[in-house]
């Protein structure tokens, strides 16, 4: 009975190892890739980050000498560190605030809503070069967005090259896109059951105070979502300030990894460039984990 059982357990084991080893195999092309372009650059930009590595082999490892003249002798970058803190303050709670309200538009019954949430997503599936231009064209000084204000006995400025009026126009630009939170937040609103809406009407409540009671505080998960990857977002904003201002006016859009291209392919500072890159990664994950700490105790999960 004894060795019967003990068969049968061998067996068992041996079809486990089998079946892993199939999981693996199958799962291999994503682990290579994920190995190969991600993994390695990943690790090689790290060890780069000690060296003075500049797309040549007559490199040499210099420590902490990168980390020094980022923190101490490069004179852009707080410019451009101020430029991104400032681009993200204003675009990320900008794009919560529109991309709320559209979600919540697009939730009504309305004849044609899909058309209108396929419209209203669209932006997100151009082109940000294509987008850029297009914007580029709109803030010209005798563009459609001044011919708009002049309407109203406005003179708008020059937006692209007036250094007081360039980075106010890119998080303008930037709210075009919030068509891709509304989605995440057009998902969370159809997941609010409509019994609580239902209770609230025989109380007697209006819209505003069932948006405030009942929408936001069951929608908080969502916020929270689009919150961190919003200021993820906003800490890499790189194409349009490249493809529209070319970091300027008196690098007035010169963001943190505008400059990190520039130092990488411009300057050929490869090394400099990782160092650049490993302490935006670590400012991203410390505020990631701040926003997340914070954000999770005010969050409502229906369970």
């Amino acid at each position: 009975m004894i060795h019967v059982s003990g068969k049968k357990t061998h067996r068992m084991n041996k079809m486990r190892r089998q079946e892993a080893l199939y999981g693996y195999l199958f799962a291999s092309p994503w682990l290579i890739g994920l190995a190969v372009f991600t993994l390695y650059p990943v690790l090689s930009s790290l060890y780069y980050s000690f060296t003075n590595y500049n797309f040549s082999q007559n490199y040499k490892w210099i420590g902490l000498a990168n980390y020094k003249i980022l923190f101490t002798s490069d004179y852009l970058i707080p410019i451009s560190a101020q430029n991104t803190l400032f681009f993200a303050l204003l675009s990320v709670p900008l794009n919560l605030v529109i991309g709320i309200a559209i979600a919540v538009m697009m939730n009504q019954k309305i004849r044609g809503i899909r058309m209108l949430r396929t419209v209203y997503y669209l932006p997100n599936v151009v082109s940000i070069v294509a987008v850029s231009m297009l914007w580029y064209f709109i803030f010209q000084s005798n563009g459609v967005l001044n011919a708009f204000l002049g309407v109203f006995g406005i003179k708008g400025p020059n937006w692209l090259m007036d250094p007081a009026w360039a980075k106010p126009a890119l998080v303008i630009m930037n709210c075009w896109n919030a068509g891709s939170t509304m989605i995440i937040y057009l998902a969370g609103l159809k997941g609010i059951p409509t019994s609580y809406y239902e209770a609230a009407d025989v109380d007697g409540a209006g819209p505003i105070r069932k948006f405030f009671s009942i929408t936001l505080p069951l929608l908080s998960p969502s916020i929270l979502y689009n919150t961190i990857i919003g200021i993820i977002g906003a800490l890499q904003t790189f194409s349009t300030a490249l493809v529209m201002t070319d970091g300027g006016p008196v690098h007035s859009t010169t963001f943190y990894v505008l400059m990190l291209y520039r130092r990488a392919f411009q300057d050929m500072r490869m090394g400099y460039a990782s160092a650049m890159a490993w302490v935006l990664m670590l400012v991203t994950f410390a505020l990631t984990l701040v926003v997340f700490r914070l954000g999770t105790s005010k969050v409502h999960y229906e369970s």
